[in-house]
């Protein structure tokens, strides 16, 4: 397992702006349908926002209509699990495995194969081609 990337509150502050840091370090979420990759379909690959591991491929992205992007499987080893009761419901939460960013949460409801959604906030994630 590659080591964490370890930034002071100050150094987090200073890389996100006020928006991807709230998301990211205060487990913050983004209004539905507001995200600049909810409906984003390029090739490429998804990347964290806080420390740029690679998180997802765009092949594994679909409109799940929910107003967050989702996928439907991760890059393997790129995604930490923690349980959720924050809503007084259980979710799962997920998070880059690389800096612990706070992505959004992943559901068993998906339209593919895996039966699953990763539901992830625009701002916790970046593009590359």
């Amino acid at each position: 397992m590659k080591e964490k990337k370890q930034r002071s509150e100050a150094e987090w502050k200073s890389q996100l702006t006020e928006n991807e840091y709230h998301i990211l370090r205060e487990k913050g979420t983004e209004r539905p349908h507001t995200g600049k990759f909810n409906l984003h379909f390029e090739a490429g690959t998804y990347v964290c926002k806080g420390c740029g591991a690679q998180l997802f491929h765009s092949d594994s992205k679909f409109d799940a209509h929910c107003g967050w992007p989702s996928f439907d499987h991760a890059i393997e080893g790129t995604i930490s699990y923690h349980k959720d009761t924050s809503l007084a419901r259980i979710r799962t939460e997920i998070v880059c495995a690389s800096c612990d960013g706070h992505l959004g949460h992943v559901f068993e409801d998906g339209p593919t194969d895996t039966g699953l959604r990763y539901c992830v906030n625009s701002a916790s994630i970046d593009f590359e081609e």
